[in-house]
């Protein structure tokens, strides 16, 4: 039975021989024809060597995980076959080089076949080298899915163009030979198809192309940025963008100047950003409280990865939540929300740099290595956004002004008029140390429990300006079990409720998006009617849990924790769930 627009393609081999190149390829291959993808990658900290592969997962409706299998698999090494020969479904199929790899003690299952191509060989007959193996192999899947090959050479072009026409035709050419290759000599079909959809608006974005594509339309003008993974796409990215939109992106030299540097630039009113990892952000953590100090908007885009120190640079982990909710001495306001998807990092980027501005208070977005990295094809958004800087004096406001207090105390309000440098009548005292209403340094108690009041009422501001966004729950409010998750865990626990509609089992998904400030309201609302609850989390200490235990006093005893930088897959929540559950 052939299997109509779902597939699985996983390809794997050394780093340095184009192993995501071509998934993201394939992935815009399937976009191109109406379908829906996610794109997963696993790779080691190493430039070259390694093992390295892309997983693609492709569906007629919109995807939010990988899955631990595969239909097809791209072998561009012997070691690829041993690691996941057991993924592969049943009757699927593995790409290698007959020539160069032999598989006759690999032991796989009569039900796989097998599609010999000679890479090496057809490489060098085209380019004199083994670069091209990974474009023959793409050209050779293309043909056992059937998918349209003029549509893969516009990608090629597209893809290659930069590097000159030289380089367009080999790609070409070797994705021809290999297309070639299969039609020749495999005639019997293969059991997964692509049939091209007319539909149209697509996007394959990651998280941080989404966060970087939402800070532009958001007005960023100021973004700076020491390099670390998961987040250094977006000062690449950024980088590309910025003379196209009049952006100052700069690399230098550590976090300290960064987060520095960009609160100079908020200072003169520039909307700005900064994106890091947890090693960078303790960098960071000192003028961290110095934004919520002398109060000044700024956007933190923090990607978790597997700790402590440098611990797992390329692997994904949620063990900096609660770091950040207690980073920097001292108490302030910590906005810190948790996007769960591409879509959701699009929209609270969008949102952090109108709170940032409203609350006059560093917003940080909190993801990880699954979502910042992971490629997802959604439908274009309609973007329905509006520019509020807040509280930013307009000249005219301060033209009579004769005494300005940046940091007045209002019963009312915790949030001042802010001016800008040059503004007339707008001078004021800017310092870390805690200061009156002017901003000059003062230590008497009466002051500071002032100061320290109006600040910490914003959090109570930033519930109403979050409103709805703060959680979502996901299914009936009827539920036999209530699954607890943030983060990255968003789409994967949603795939694994499909499981569970199977077997009759009614599930809901309760996702916690502002971790501050929390809403206790609405979690002690839902979890206090639920009947069996777990939460699942990519960490050791179960961080969600103990936060939803500090505000409402709820104990969540059944814990789902993983912390081996392996991520959760759909199919491991829901066997893990039902194994817990007791109906």
């Amino acid at each position: 039975m052939v299997e109509i627009n779902k597939l699985a393609l996983k390809i794997g081999g050394e780093a340095g021989y184009g192993i995501m190149g071509i998934g993201l390829i394939f992935a815009k291959l399937c976009m191109r024809s109406g379908l829906y993808a996610f794109m997963s990658h696993d790779y080691p900290s190493l430039i070259r060597g390694g093992h390295n592969t892309s997983h693609i997962r492709v569906e007629d409706n919109i995807v939010t995980s990988h899955i631990d299998t595969c239909d097809l698999l791209i072998a561009l090494n012997k070691e690829t076959i041993d690691l996941h020969k057991n993924e592969l479904t049943l009757n699927g199929g593995i790409i290698y080089d007959g020539e160069e790899d032999k598989i006759a003690n690999a032991e796989i299952r009569n039900d796989i076949r097998l599609f010999a191509v000679p890479l090496m060989k057809i490489s060098r007959e085209i380019s004199g080298e083994r670069i091209l193996r990974n474009t023959i192999a793409l050209g050779a899947s293309v043909a056992l899915f059937d998918i349209d090959l003029e549509l893969l050479f516009n990608i090629l072009k597209e893809n290659f163009n930069k590097k000159g026409e030289k380089t367009v035709k080999m790609n070409i050419d070797a994705a021809r030979k290999g297309y070639e290759f299969i039609k020749n000599n495999y005639k019997k079909e293969f059991r997964n198809k692509i049939v091209k959809k007319e539909r149209k608006n697509l996007i394959l974005l990651t998280g941080n192309e989404a966060i970087s594509i939402a800070a532009i339309k958001a007005g960023l003008k100021f973004h700076c940025q020491y390099p670390m993974t998961p987040s250094s796409q977006i000062l690449t990215y950024l980088s590309s963008k910025a003379d196209d939109y009049g952006i100052v992106v700069l690399q230098l030299e550590d976090e300290i100047s960064v987060i520095n540097t960009a609160l100079g630039a908020s200072w003169t009113g520039a909307r700005s950003m900064v994106a890091t990892s947890g090693g960078g952000f303790c960098l960071m953590s000192e003028a961290f409280g110095l934004a919520g100090m002398v109060e000044l908007p700024l956007v933190i885009i923090m990607g978790q990865r597997g700790g402590p120190a440098t611990g797992l640079p390329t692997k994904s982990a949620q063990g900096d939540l609660q770091f950040v909710l207690h980073a920097a001495q001292g108490e302030f306001p910590r906005i810190v929300l948790a996007p769960g998807d591409v879509e959701e990092c699009f929209d609270l980027t969008l949102e952090a740099f109108n709170l940032a501005d409203k609350l006059q208070n560093p917003v940080l977005i909190l993801h990880d290595v699954y979502l910042a990295n992971n490629g997802k094809v959604i439908d274009l958004p309609n973007i329905q956004y509006s520019v509020d800087r807040g509280k930013i004096a307009k000249d005219e406001q301060l033209d009579s002004v004769k005494d300005y207090k940046r940091y007045e105390y209002n019963n009312n309000d915790c949030v001042v008029l802010r001016s800008l440098p040059g503004q007339k009548n707008g001078l004021y005292s800017c310092g870390s140390d805690e200061h009156d209403e002017y901003g000059q340094i003062s230590e008497d108690p009466e002051n500071r429990i002032k100061m320290m009041e109006r600040r910490m009422r914003k959090l109570e501001y930033a519930k109403e300006l979050i409103g709805n966004k703060m959680t979502k729950l996901h299914g009936s409010i009827d539920a036999d079990i209530t699954i607890i998750g943030w983060g990255s865990m968003k789409g994967r626990i949603l795939e694994a409720m499909k499981y569970f509609e199977k077997d009759n089992i009614k599930v809901n998904f309760l996702q916690i998006i502002s971790m501050s400030p929390f809403p206790v309201d609405i979690v002690n609302e839902i979890l206090r009617k639920a009947g069996f609850i777990i939460i699942a989390e990519e960490n050791f200490s179960g961080q969600l849990s103990g936060l939803i235990t500090e505000h409402t006093t709820i104990e969540i005893k059944n814990k789902l924790l993983k912390y081996n930088g392996v991520p959760f897959s759909p199919s491991e929540i829901y066997d893990k769930i039902k194994s817990m559950y007791k109906k």
